[in-house]
């Protein structure tokens, strides 16, 4: 079981009512299991769904979150361990050393770019846990038709895009997380 797993979500919420119960769903299930959440840090939109079942069971939270935000938005969730950064890339850095693996949920471009950078960390050699899209509702099946544009243009190695787990619901994200093999 892949216990430290960074979650890359949005501070917004979106139209969908399904996105936040289906989110929901996974941070109580992550909770139950004894994992750990690596996150943004704070209490707003997707990144509180996700973390309020670990407030609520007094599960294990990182909490990274740059100093550019005001004092309520970095102390709005309570963590076990808070880390102020100075910026966006630090924060992207501390999450790749610290997490086993990586779970995207439908967000924005914060999201896609927390994203993107751990795939081109894979195709560095630069991290080797796996990558998971939370694609509620086909919410990732446009990205994943244009990474696979690229592929077709060889723009990018089809065993990049072969590394990235994509599942509908949480159990289902954290079945295929925890059967990856590198």
């Amino acid at each position: 079981m892949k216990k430290q797993i960074a979650i890359f979500c949005g501070s917004h919420k979106a139209a969908n009512p399904l996105f936040e119960i289906e989110i929901e769903k996974l941070g109580a299930l992550m909770a139950r299991q004894g994992r750990t959440l690596i996150y943004g840090g704070s209490n707003k939109g997707y990144m509180g769904t996700i973390s309020n079942p670990f407030v609520a069971a007094d599960g294990e939270i990182v909490a990274i979150i740059p100093n550019l935000f005001p004092n309520e938005v970095i102390y709005s969730q309570p963590a076990t361990k808070l880390v102020v950064v100075e910026n966006m890339q630090q924060r992207k850095q501390l999450m790749l050393q610290q997490a086993d693996a990586f779970i995207a949920l439908p967000g924005g471009v914060g999201t896609l770019d927390e994203l993107t950078e751990i795939l081109s960390a894979i195709q560095l050699g630069l991290n080797h846990q796996p990558v998971a899209l939370l694609n509620i509702e086909g919410f990732f099946d446009p990205f994943l038709q244009q990474l696979q544009l690229m592929v077709s243009e060889r723009l990018m190695k089809q065993e990049l895009y072969n590394t990235i787990l994509v599942a509908p619901t949480a159990p289902e994200v954290l079945d295929k997380i925890d059967g990856w093999n590198n």
